[in-house]
């Protein structure tokens, strides 16, 4: 008999669960009388595994910050200049996000251990309500997963995905599904789940980001709903102002506490992602990059004293695309690389910011644009504590400006989305703000606004990736995600 080996990285998730009798970090399933697992401690492995995988910046798997050119490199710039090959990056990203059988031994894919725990809990005692509040939760947390999916690469392996597995490795030729299709059954699963929750019930205990509140979790879903929707406003509007209205009227973000992620990583083997590979590493491989601090220096931003170390009284950008002496430029400060430092998926910033565009875009959502813009400059100051008496001065000086809407909003979600990689992307890919400027040393053809498909892909699932990169226009990393149409 074959055997799945499913392992979640238990002897560091134990650290935050606090529980867990038994050790499962090898254990070995049977596919047709399956070992009782709780599905609770899956469901927190693929939250770990997520906030692991797009809050880290180990270049094997994570560029996203130089997609957006906000860190740069020292002594290696290769990522910096977008050489994604010598290093399998795209296949990294994707197995971690969605494979079972790619996944390493303490990192299992983010999708797969989402299957296995909606299979476990069928079999759990549990009361509907909790059922339902947990099946509302695992379904919220793939469609992020899906959603990074499509926006990373564009069309994937989408309905018939997650097939193969260890006992049938020869299943691997899975079509890639439409990116659009895949988008608007998210939208769909999202209100799914919405439907599901019951306010006065709770879902997993062991839930590491909400602790099974679901107030937090109905919040989460309306607003990755309103995420999703603004991404679809290029290309349906329509159906991009009927999804966020209904967003906002199910009620978003309304302030910090409420962001999906942790607001402050323990320490230990769950540390903050960004602190293992900046401070913990031993390396000093990153700084903060010419790009993103001259444009702050610019504009006399006090988010600069937060986040960046000074170099004889000044903030310094290493250059990007270019080597850098590390003790030459500002560094980060413990507020990002901190080992407790917070992390977020999805936060109150983005969603005001959200809003700001869905309201000059003509949507209703309370407010106008004028009103919205400086509350979401203001909602990335309170983020970090920013001097009150500085973030009213800084709002003052710079205001929006509705003739050229998508530079207001682009340039200062940019900025505020600092260190949060993937949300940066999706407002600079879809506002067109800033104006980036491929690197001299770059080895493509531009700024990537896709990742290339994984090279794996084109070995186990040949034909089926060949179509796709076709439809799409080309594996570039010029070819536009759907939604991407300016």
């Amino acid at each position: 008999m074959k055997k799945i080996f499913l392992s979640i990285g238990l002897a560091s998730l134990a650290l935050i669960l606090n529980s867990c009798e038994r050790d499962i970090t090898s254990l070995n399933e049977d596919p047709k009388h399956p070992t009782e697992v709780p599905s609770g401690v899956l469901f927190a492995s693929a939250e770990h595994a997520l906030l692991d995988q797009v809050l880290n910046v180990n270049v094997n798997r994570n560029i996203s910050r130089f997609f957006t050119q906000q860190w740069s490199e020292t002594t290696y710039p290769d990522e910096t200049n977008y050489n994604m090959t010598a290093r399998p990056i795209p296949r990294n990203h994707y197995n971690r996000i969605m494979a079972s059988a790619s996944a390493t031994i303490n990192s299992p894919g983010v999708l797969s251990a989402l299957r296995d725990a909606r299979r476990f809990l069928d079999g759990e005692s549990v009361t509907p309500i909790q059922k339902n509040n947990s099946i509302a939760m695992i379904e919220l947390v793939n469609v992020y997963a899906w959603a990074n999916l499509v926006d990373t690469y564009g069309d994937v392996p989408y309905f018939g995905a997650l097939k193969a597995t260890a006992e049938n490795p020869g299943n691997a030729e899975i079509p890639y599904d439409d990116a659009k299709v895949i988008y608007l059954d998210l939208v769909k699963r999202i209100d799914a789940a919405l439907a599901l929750i019951n306010t006065a019930g709770t879902g997993y205990e062991k839930d590491l980001i909400y602790k099974g509140d679901m107030l937090k979790w109905k919040k989460m879903g309306n607003s990755l709903k309103f995420r999703l929707a603004i991404a679809l406003a290029d290309v349906e509007p329509a159906l991009a102002k009927t999804y966020a209205e209904a967003a906002y009227n199910g009620g978003l973000f309304t302030d910090k506490l409420d962001n999906f992620g942790l607001q402050t990583f323990p320490s230990g083997l769950l540390s903050n992602p960004v602190y293992q590979d900046v401070i913990q590493s031993g390396r000093n491989d990153f700084l903060p990059s010419d790009v993103l601090v001259n444009f702050m220096n610019t504009n006399n931003d006090p988010r600069r004293a937060v986040w960046f170390t000074t170099v004889s009284n000044a903030y310094v950008g290493g250059v990007y695309g270019d080597q850098n002496v590390f003790n030459q430029y500002s560094h980060f400060t413990n507020v990002i690389s901190g080992e407790n430092a917070q992390g977020f998926l999805l936060d109150y910033s983005e969603i005001m910011f959200l809003k700001t565009e869905a309201a000059a875009r003509g949507f209703s959502v309370g407010a106008s644009a004028a009103a919205l813009y400086p509350q979401a400059i203001q909602a990335s100051m309170d983020e970090y504590n920013v001097n009150a008496g500085q973030a009213a001065a800084f709002i003052a000086a710079h205001p929006y400006d509705a003739v050229n809407w998508k530079k207001s909003i682009g340039e200062q979600a940019w900025v505020a989305m600092f260190n949060k990689g993937f949300q940066a992307w999706n407002f600079t890919r879809r506002l067109d703000f800033p104006k980036f400027v491929n690197p001299s040393g770059s080895l493509v053809e531009s700024v990537p606004v896709r990742m290339f498909y994984s090279d794996q892909e084109y070995l186990l699932n040949s034909t089926n990736v060949k179509a796709a990169a076709a439809k799409i226009g080309g594996d570039k990393v010029s070819t536009k995600i759907f939604w991407d149409k300016f």
